[in-house]
């Protein structure tokens, strides 16, 4: 709304050029929606309270009982911050932002209702996984859809560190950013189980596919790194700023010891939206590295689960996902947060570095 309102006056205002870029207004997105997380916050967070949204703590894991009762559901702050600043700071005329919040609330819809039956209607289980799974499906699939059938996108698949290799995946491709979407999705959300640990890596993640968004829409800079061109998406760069912003703001009450959650509604929407970032920057196998962390602890689940059901009962970690099994080696719950969020950001910088490496 402020470009819309404010860059049509640059032929009188010359200041109001500054409008144009991309880079200026990602900024002011991210500052925006880490103004807004940390101003609305408590007010938010009492009124969790006050709807009693607290979070159930199974008794069958690490000791966090003391964690009984904090409010759940905050991903919705976080999603309130990032749309606000969105509408606000990118160019509305640019069909890839629509798209990818329609993504963001998608995913976030779908949590929601999970954390709507859990925590407000008190059924333990919410969702049943094939009902969260099929919402999910439903959402990527529209996303996914819509998107193969721009003119300027690309079906092929840019291998990380091989400057030629591209296969084109022609329909097959759809089965494959669903798994992409999906995947990133269920990752955030098993490891949203300590303070802070989810929110991290996904800070990092957003801030990470911002400069490849960028690059993916520059046409010059695309064509200089041999990165595929997608004409147009640049703008949802602004969308990225958004998105750190809001992470970080909410970060601000969500460090140990945490006052709120995010629940499913904000790990399934962060998740889902960092799997369509990479879609659309044309980066989907980066994507493991840049979301390292939420690989190796989805990876720790199914092992753990397989190797269970074959073995008869014996297991590979102490307790799965990952970061339960460093609780219960006696790592303090910080230091296994910071660890993690050290990882994630080396694996960007990982990440980052293919830019070159092609």
């Amino acid at each position: 709304m402020i470009y819309h309102l404010l860059y049509p006056l640059s032929a009188q205002i010359s200041a109001f050029n500054v409008f144009r870029y991309i880079t200026f207004r990602s900024i002011y997105a991210l500052l925006t929606a880490l103004v807004l997380t940390i101003f609305l916050g408590p007010a938010f967070i009492r009124w969790l309270k006050r709807l009693k949204c607290g979070q159930h703590i199974q008794e069958d894991g690490p000791n966090h009982q003391a964690k009984e009762g904090t409010p759940t559901m905050g991903g919705m702050i976080i999603a309130a911050a990032v749309v606000a600043s969105t509408l606000l700071w990118a160019d509305l005329t640019n069909h890839y932002i629509w798209l990818t919040l329609f993504v963001f609330t998608g995913f976030g819809a779908v949590g929601l209702v999970d954390d709507y039956i859990k925590v407000v209607k008190k059924r333990n289980k919410g969702l049943t996984a094939s009902g969260k799974f099929a919402g999910q499906v439903l959402v990527a699939s529209a996303a996914i859809l819509i998107l193969l059938f721009e003119p300027a996108y690309s079906t092929k698949l840019a291998a990380p560190f091989f400057k030629h290799f591209t296969p084109d995946l022609g329909w097959f491709y759809l089965p494959f950013a669903l798994l992409v979407l999906v995947g990133s999705s269920n990752g955030v959300n098993l490891t949203d189980g300590l303070d802070g640990l989810a929110i991290g890596p996904t800070v990092v993640g957003a801030a990470c596919f911002a400069v490849f968004i960028y690059v993916a829409g520059h046409a010059a800079i695309a064509e200089y790194l041999n990165v595929t061109p997608v004409p147009g998406v640049g703008e949802v760069t602004v969308l990225c700023g958004a998105l750190i912003g809001a992470g970080l703001g909410f970060l601000w009450y969500n460090a140990y010891p945490a006052q709120v959650f995010m629940g499913d509604v904000g790990s399934l929407s962060l998740g889902g939206t960092l799997g369509f970032l990479a879609v659309l920057a044309k980066q989907e196998l980066l994507l493991l590295v840049i979301g390292g962390v939420f690989v190796f602890e989805t990876i720790s689940v199914i092992l753990q689960v397989g190797f269970f059901k074959v073995s008869g009962g014996k297991r590979i970690f102490r307790m799965a996902p990952l970061h339960h099994h460093f609780e219960l080696k006696g790592i303090p719950e910080s230091k296994i947060i910071i660890r993690f969020w050290i990882l994630s950001i080396l694996m960007a910088l990982v990440a980052l570095s293919t830019l070159k490496l092609r």
